[in-house]
């Protein structure tokens, strides 16, 4: 069984920054890629960003790349995503997840959740 934790969620102005960071432990493998998925009201969940473990493949959702990083420290077994430039609709809750496939912007393929974190951007 693998545990995810999140931090870094909080409320920021329109333009800002903010750092996620979801730690794993538990029963891990050596090699799981990881992504970040946002959720909003009425809404069903939606693919935000995915790293490979050898970070020869990433992903990000057209919303936001060239604001958002995802990055790993797999000595730590820890993802993050760096979120620039933010704006009012990236207002959502954000989950961690952790995955051994290749479908990385499928959340029915990832297999550990974290309990996510709620990101809030006002106008």
């Amino acid at each position: 069984q693998v545990q995810l934790v999140e931090s870094g969620g909080g409320l920021v102005q329109a333009g800002g920054s903010l750092r996620l960071s979801c730690a794993a432990s538990g029963r891990t493998f050596s090699t799981y890629a990881m992504g970040w998925f946002r959720q909003t009201p009425g809404k069903e969940r939606e693919f935000v960003a995915a790293r490979s473990w050898s970070g020869r493949s990433t992903y990000y959702a057209d919303s936001v790349k060239g604001r958002f990083t995802i990055s790993r420290d797999n000595f730590k077994n820890t993802v993050y995503l760096q979120m620039n430039s933010l704006k009012p609709e990236d207002t959502a809750v954000y989950y961690c997840a952790l995955q051994y496939s290749n479908y990385y912007t499928d959340p029915r393929q990832y297999d550990y959740w974290g309990q996510g974190t709620q990101v809030t951007v006002s106008s």
